[in-house]
C-alpha cells in the first residue's frame, strides 16, 4: 500500500491519500480523543503523540498537530494509516454521526431567504468545495442573516493562517459575484 502525502496551505496539518476511499459518503472530524472514539483509525491517529486533529474527506485524511515536526510525526501516521487499512476494520464505528447530519440540523436562516440559500449552498457544493478539498480541508453553509453568510471551516482549513484570506477573498467575492444580497462572509 502505497500513502501520499501532500502539505496544505496550513503548516499544522498534512494530507494523507491512502489511495482508498475514506469517506463514502459526508466526511467526518474529531479534535480531541474522546470524539475520535467514533472511528477506530481516528482512535488509532490520536495515539500518537502531537496529533490534535484529525478530519476525512472522501479519499483523504487531514491530520493536525500541535508544535511536534513533521518528520517525527509522518512515519508514525503513514504506520496508523497502512495498518489500519490493512487489518479490513472499518473507518467510522457503528455509532459514527457524519459532520454532514449535525451540519444540516445546526442551520439557520429566515425561510424569506430559501432562494438565496439554495444558490449559496450550490455556489459552495460547485464551486468552493472541491477546491478547498485540494488543500485537505471544507467549508460548510451554516446560517444566512441580514446579509451575512456563515461557514463553517474544517479539516486543515480549521486554524489555517491563509483560511481568512480564502474567505474574504476567495469565497466572499465569488458569493457577491453571484448572489448580491451577500454582503460579507464569516467563519461560524
Amino acid at each position: 500500500m502505497f500513502i501520499q502525502t501532500e502539505a496544505t496551505p496550513n503548516p499544522a496539518t498534512q494530507k494523507f491519500l491512502p489511495g482508498k476511499v475514506v469517506m463514502e459518503n459526508g466526511t467526518a472530524e474529531f479534535r480531541n480523543t474522546d470524539e475520535a472514539q467514533a472511528s477506530p483509525l481516528a482512535a488509532r491517529l490520536f495515539e500518537i503523540p502531537g496529533v490534535t486533529g484529525v478530519y476525512f474527506g472522501y479519499d483523504f485524511i487531514s491530520v493536525s498537530k500541535d508544535d511536534a515536526e513533521w518528520q517525527h510525526l509522518k512515519p508514525a501516521i503513514l504506520g496508523s494509516i497502512m495498518e489500519h487499512f490493512m487489518s479490513g476494520k472499518p473507518v467510522m464505528g457503528d455509532a459514527s454521526i457524519l459532520s454532514e447530519d449535525i451540519d444540516a440540523g445546526d442551520e439557520f436562516f429566515d425561510e424569506g431567504d430559501e432562494s438565496i440559500v439554495l444558490t449559496i449552498k450550490e455556489l459552495l457544493e460547485t464551486r468552493v468545495r472541491p477546491a478547498v478539498a485540494q488543500d485537505g480541508g471544507d467549508i460548510t453553509f451554516r446560517g444566512f442573516k441580514d446579509g451575512k453568510v456563515y461557514l463553517n471551516m474544517k479539516g486543515s482549513c480549521s486554524g489555517c493562517p491563509s483560511s481568512t484570506a480564502t474567505l474574504k477573498h476567495g469565497v466572499q467575492n465569488l458569493l457577491r459575484h453571484f448572489v448580491p444580497e451577500v454582503q460579507e462572509v464569516i467563519a461560524a
